[in-house]
């Protein structure tokens, strides 16, 4: 009663002001929408910021606008949703979470993408490590996270007139964040500190709710640093291989140590690719200390409590750094656990990779008892790169495991999708990872599960034609190419989309090697054919940046021009538009170097049809109905002959099977066969590859044996 008493008395700006300061109201559309009300047009301009908005209205001024649009009772029920949400445990957690209630886990992550408004991430790593936080939190896993806090984030992309990409660097306002300083025991902000050969690096520590989890993040932009440690936390992946290891040493060592100052004794340390392979030498480093034992005790005391995941099939992707700056920034570490430069080295050498130089992966791998890929397919690719660890086991003993990878539901489906399901089968939401839920699909009324769709893919086309006007306004167009750019997409064509990191072996230029067959199917009079594009190549990435003016030039050639758009920009809420909207999501990387691929996952929840190469998810979830596949899940060991073979598997499936399902219509003007594939991948894939499967996965298989809860195996 004195809860709801104190409830009441707060105004309806000090409830949105609180609840805004946890990530919760992002995953909750409906949340959303009523900042959105309040002022449509600023809401876009910052990136869906609430706390931005909140903040250019005084109190009086908000609760008269609240007044205006009668939305008290909405914002009441919005903030007892979050009070309630964050001050309960799921039943999910008190049946299945166990011992680590007392011992929770700490996920280690150099980055996070949680939400456009929070730019700490750069793509899949970070998407997938932001989902499992948040699927974390709604299962009620006993979690904390710890990363950096990148004051500039990753770059934001231009594409100019010559269609190059331009990154630019934009500081991050912290007063338009979820963010607040953490303190120590005296009420002063909390610092932690890494030793290094060539002085100590400093970080204060800050909190980032999401949910029910705390994101802990350091921060080096302190005047106790030099300008070259402060500048550790500018840019996401900015830099040479020094600020790497520091970056990375920071976020194993300094995170760890920054989690023990607050009183955190994690059970289970997850770390995240091979960047965070620091924690659990610091581990060992701190168990040494306190038990008072042996290098090799704590090493198999820690390894029994670690989870390492590795992303990445290909050994460019790997960390390796030279002897010279493992000494100057690892020594007072390896030093503190008895072990000199030439053993430690050891510890990160790989043995089928000739190089003297220290391989974060390999330490990763060394110190922990739980590895896994994060799909079936990558789970054998890691085994096959890293047998030469275990060499007296084969390679189908080598103790490295999968889990694939899932999406937030919640994040990732359209609410207008939420709104429809949750008509037709009631309870989802709560049993999301339960096969016999998802199978209801098939009740779900055609004509409203088409409409849903149609207005997405408009809203989409909406949303392309707006940022495609911007970027030629950019360049002075005139006035009729403007008007001609937001209409440049049509919601009747078939749509489909592209959008990922410019890596190379994601092979943007596929579909376009044959031009004149592209052209041919493309601009189909009877049924025609566009394309959406979108993604972001590293800055040091010259191919991957080749491969974008590759794309932008198709779309500059007349005969292409109302048929192939790349949006500048990829982020969170682009991603979001173009899960939501397209018709088709196209991946065609080549295989098997897509270690898993969460992008289609999130295009199953909104009834988009996936069309890929058998790698990474799709391979385990291709079942012939839902969906389509390019190639037979064979490679040639030329990579030209397998390229020249998937062009051409993508077009003949493209003309002869995707387009005709499309458009083949009834009576009534709906694509039935199509809308039955929709439904079979609903039904097939919504719970297999959801994040909240994953994460049940890392509890059931990794987390609580690690823990010392139970004992199983990885599946």
């Amino acid at each position: 009663m004195a809860q709801d008493i104190a409830h009441a008395a707060k105004t309806s700006y000090e409830k949105c002001a609180e609840f805004t300061k946890n990530l919760w109201w992002s995953w909750h559309p409906e949340v959303g929408q009523i900042f959105q009300m309040i002022n449509p047009e600023r809401w876009r301009e910052l990136a869906h910021n609430p706390i931005a908005l909140l903040r250019e209205y005084d109190p009086q001024k908000f609760e008269e606008r609240v007044l205006e649009l009668a939305m008290h009772t909405r914002i009441d029920v919005a903030y007892r949703r979050y009070m309630q949400y964050v001050s309960t445990r799921p039943l999910w957690s008190r049946q299945n979470a166990g011992v680590l209630g007392s011992r929770p886990v700490a996920y280690f992550s150099l980055e996070f993408g949680l939400h456009e408004s929070v730019p700490i991430y750069s793509g899949g790593l970070g998407v997938l490590a932001g989902d499992h936080v948040k699927s974390a939190s709604g299962l009620g896993v006993p979690l904390v996270a710890v990363g950096l806090f990148y004051q500039t984030g990753y770059f934001k992309q231009q594409i100019n007139e010559e269609g190059a990409q331009v990154e630019i660097y934009q500081k991050t306002n912290v007063a338009d964040l979820p963010y607040e300083e953490c303190l120590d025991k005296d009420g002063k902000p909390l610092i932690v500190s890494v030793e290094t050969t060539t002085g100590t690096i400093y970080a204060k520590v800050g909190l980032v709710s999401v949910g029910r989890v705390p994101l802990y993040l350091l921060n080096t932009d302190l005047e106790q640093n030099s300008e070259e440690d402060r500048a550790l936390t500018d840019k996401l992946y900015g830099g040479d291989q020094r600020k790497r290891i520091r970056q990375e040493l920071l976020c194993g060592v300094g995170g760890l140590r920054a989690l023990k100052a607050m009183g955190i004794n994690p059970g289970v340390f997850h770390l995240n690719e091979g960047h965070n392979s620091f924690v659990a030498l610091e581990a060992i480093r701190e168990e040494m200390a306190h038990c008072g034992v042996s290098y090799e005790t704590a090493a198999q005391n820690v390894a029994q409590k670690t989870v390492f995941t590795t992303h990445t099939p290909v050994e460019a992707g790997h960390d390796y750094f030279p002897r010279e700056l493992v000494e100057e920034n690892v020594k007072p570490l390896y030093e503190a656990v008895g072990m000199t430069l030439d053993s430690f080295m050891a510890l990160g050498s790989n043995p089928s990779f000739a190089s003297d130089k220290f391989c974060m992966t390999v330490l990763g791998l060394k110190l922990s008892r739980y590895a896994n890929g994060v799909s079936a397919l990558h789970g054998v690719v890691s085994r096959r790169m890293w047998r030469a660890l275990w060499p007296n086991k084969t390679e189908e003993e080598t103790p490295i495991g999968h889990i694939t990878n899932g999406v937030h539901v919640p994040t990732w489906m359209a609410w207008q999708m939420k709104v429809l399901f949750e008509r037709t089968m009631p309870g989802w939401t709560e049993e999301s990872i339960d096969p016999q839920v998802w199978s209801e699909v098939y009740d779900v009324d055609s004509g409203e599960l088409w409409e849903t769709h149609v207005a997405l893919k408009k809203l989409l086309v909406d949303v392309a034609g707006r940022r495609y006007a911007r970027q030629l306004q950019r360049f002075n167009a005139d006035q009729e190419a403007i008007d001609r750019a937001k209409r440049l997409l049509s919601p009747d064509f078939l749509t489909i989309g592209f959008a990922r990191r410019f890596a190379t072996y994601k092979r943007a230029y596929l579909l376009v090697q044959d031009e004149e067959r592209f052209d041919k199917i493309v601009n189909n009079p009877e049924r025609p054919v566009q394309f959406v594009f979108a993604g972001k190549a590293h800055p040091k990435d010259d191919p991957g940046k080749e491969f974008i003016k590759r794309i932008t030039s198709i779309q500059r050639n007349p005969r292409f021009a109302n048929r192939v758009l790349f949006l500048e920009d990829y982020d969170v809420n682009l991603a979001r538009y173009l899960v939501q909207g397209v018709d088709v999501w196209l991946n065609n990387p080549l295989r098997p170097l897509e270690a898993s691929g969460t992008s289609g996952q999130k295009a199953v929840l909104n009834g988009a049809l996936n069309f890929s190469i058998l790698d990474g998810w799709w391979n385990e979830a291709y079942d012939g109905t839902n969906g389509f596949a390019i190639g037979d899940g064979t490679s040639h060991v030329d990579m030209n002959i397998t390229n020249e073979r998937d062009n051409k598997s993508l077009l003949d499936t493209l003309e002869n099977e995707v387009v005709p399902t499309f458009y083949e219509r009834n009576e009534h003007g709906l694509p039935i066969r199509w809308i039955h594939m929709m439904k079979n991948s609903i039904a097939t894939l919504a719970w297999r590859f959801s994040a909240h499967r994953m994460v049940a996965d890392y509890v059931n298989n990794a987390y609580l044996p690690a823990a010392g809860g139970v004992s199983s195996k990885m599946p």
